[in-house]
């Protein structure tokens, strides 16, 4: 597996030095340079040259576009690059997060991956059951360096899965950070943020992989579920 490094905090004064370049670049997972992600990338930027408005766009395309499925992880590299996630449509918060990288370098925009611990309301009997927890560890998120500064940008939950949840959207202006609120709409809790672990270049895998032997039980039918099917048994609606 490839083991992602952690970056110090990248300083205007800098300048485009290599540090900073590697944000623009393909990685094992961020794989900018494919054909599929590159157009992709471009037919969603919109024309503008602003930095800031394509990577809105982008934010907006992959978090409604690519549905959200934390049933679908896959710990490979091959699994869980940009290109395959765009393929299959749907991801999870992590997936999602390297697609939104890899649509940004791919126009032009320095952007990373960050990661977080959090305490999410928003599950399914499956997931309660299975996890033994409500703690996710090594939730992802894109952090893109727009008018001099990185910003964080959650493109995890697509708005139609907002809704049936009564959760509240995350929108993204690309000048303050879009993380998750800490309620519903309903005033009940959605979202903590209990630890931050850092951002990458790349996807530290195997540091992930080995949080999770350790955290959660494995249950080889993980991945074979429905989880939209699981959505409409939670909400009440089968």
């Amino acid at each position: 597996m490839y083991r992602g490094r952690q970056v110090a905090p990248y300083k205007k004064e800098q300048g485009m030095n290599s540090e900073m370049r590697q944000y623009l670049q393909p990685s094992a997972t961020v794989d900018c340079d494919d054909k599929a992600v590159a157009a992709f990338a471009k037919g969603h930027a919109g024309d503008s040259a602003d930095h800031r408005e394509r990577a809105v766009s982008l934010y907006y395309a992959v978090r409604d576009s690519i549905r959200y499925d934390p049933y679908a992880i896959d710990l490979s590299i091959e699994g869980i690059r940009a290109s395959a996630t765009l393929k299959s449509g749907r991801g999870w918060c992590v997936a999602k997060a390297i697609l939104l990288a890899a649509c940004c370098r791919a126009t032009g925009i320095p952007a990373r991956l960050g990661f977080a611990d959090v305490r999410n309301h928003l599950t399914t009997q499956r997931m309660r059951d299975q996890m033994k927890t409500d703690v996710f560890f090594w939730h992802g998120y894109t952090s893109i360096f727009l008018e001099g500064s990185w910003i964080k940008a959650t493109p995890a939950f697509n708005i139609e899965l907002c809704e049936r949840f009564r959760l509240k959207p995350l929108y993204f202006d690309g000048r303050s950070d879009s993380i998750y609120h800490p309620f519903d709409l309903e005033g009940k809790r959605h979202m903590e943020y209990l630890a931050y672990r850092g951002e990458f270049a790349d996807v530290p895998l195997d540091e992930i992989a080995e949080t999770f032997r350790r955290e959660y039980l494995e249950d080889s039918s993980w991945n074979q579920a429905d989880f939209d099917r699981d959505v409409e048994k939670e909400i009440g609606e089968i």
